[in-house]
């Protein structure tokens, strides 16, 4: 066979041996997604969606976040589609996964428009708007030709896979008390979606449901919740307090907000208590995140290797596709119960009592 040949049919089999995803959204989270394709060789951008044209031509660099570097993201559009309309892109035979980054409010109807065209999905958190909604996308799900998974980075993330696992083997011990706290000023990004409660769910529903999940997914389906609360920029509850009863007995509480005032930046931390041993992380720290004490041991910084959480969740589903086989690490059920975490967490606050879960 002539090298030439050769040359194209590996090109082919590599290109056949790529899951192509098409991006609904350019803002934000589609930029954290774009930078952890990057990280990946068994997926490729095919294509974006914005029904108002923005970031089409592939020119990131006036998106920006609350979190990852400040690298401006130029992607390269030779081979990749532009598609104003969104169902166009789910008419492209091409493309097998849709990957939804787009505001809260228009998770539903999309979700339901991917997975009835036959598509793999990722959706970014929450799932939906309200936890019927996202019930109705589980339904669905059921049914579909697809993988459907929620989009629950913090569970790649790898300090908070670490601690998880951590929990669940008890290699310091059982947990004796967890704190999870997730705090910032108001997005000053996406402002026309993020800041209206009804589209967003604010903070709560927004910001906190990363934690919320996390509990879930160290502990189990807490028993009961007890949060206080109030809205400041949203019309939704924008700062949570929420205390969780969990199987194991431990003191379980996560706090999240979008009131904090301009200057103050994002801060994300953890501290768990086990028998032997205290973990604790504060990414204001950098480098030096995830601080590990124990009995009759020096402190310790412990460095972690692997993909960031975004790049971690996309690898876990490609793997997935490329296997035949669902997610597992994140599932569309975790994706419904945790946004039942947050409408719990509401009514505990309207209330002000405790809520059995």
């Amino acid at each position: 066979m002539v090298p030439e040949r050769i040359a194209a049919l590996a090109e082919k089999e590599e290109v056949m041996s790529k899951i192509n995803v098409g991006i609904a959204g350019t803002g934000f989270m589609a930029v954290a997604h774009l930078k952890a394709y990057r990280q990946l060789d068994n997926v490729r951008v095919a294509a974006l969606c914005n029904p108002s044209g923005r970031n089409l031509d592939g020119d990131f660099s006036d998106v920006f976040g609350n979190i990852g570097d400040d690298e401006p993201i130029k992607l390269d559009m030779d081979g990749v589609k532009a598609f104003h309309d969104y169902g166009e892109m789910l008419a492209d035979n091409d493309i097998e996964l849709i990957d939804i980054t787009t505001p809260t409010v228009l998770h539903h109807e999309q979700a339901l428009a991917a997975l009835r065209a036959g598509k793999h999905v990722l959706c970014e958190k929450p799932l939906a708007r309200t936890s019927e909604q996202a019930r109705e996308i589980v339904e669905s799900s059921r049914e579909a030709k697809g993988f459907f998974m929620p989009a629950m980075c913090l569970r790649f993330w790898p300090e908070w896979a670490w601690v998880n696992q951590a929990i669940k083997d008890e290699h310091f011990g059982r947990v004796l008390s967890a704190r999870f706290r997730r705090v910032a000023e108001p997005p000053a990004w996406g402002q026309k979606s993020f800041l209206d409660g009804t589209k967003s769910g604010g903070a709560l529903l927004d910001l906190h449901i990363h934690d919320a999940d996390f509990v879930q997914f160290c502990f189990g389906k807490p028993k009961s919740i007890y949060a206080q609360g109030h809205s400041k920029v949203s019309g939704e509850i924008d700062h949570v307090l929420a205390q969780y009863e969990v199987n194991c007995g431990a003191a379980v509480s996560a706090e999240g907000s979008w009131t904090m005032t301009k200057g103050f930046g994002f801060c994300m931390e953890y501290t768990v208590n086990f028998e032997r041993a205290t973990a604790d992380f504060d990414n204001t720290r950098g480098d030096d995140c995830l601080k590990l004490y124990q009995e009759d041991k020096e402190p310790e910084t412990l460095k972690l290797n692997g993909p960031d959480g975004y790049a971690g969740q996309i690898k876990h589903l490609v793997e997935c596709i490329l296997k035949g086989k669902p997610p597992s690490i994140v599932t569309a059920a975790d994706g419904v119960s945790s946004v039942e975490l947050c409408e719990a967490a509401k009514r505990s606050i309207m209330a002000s009592e405790i809520v059995p879960l």
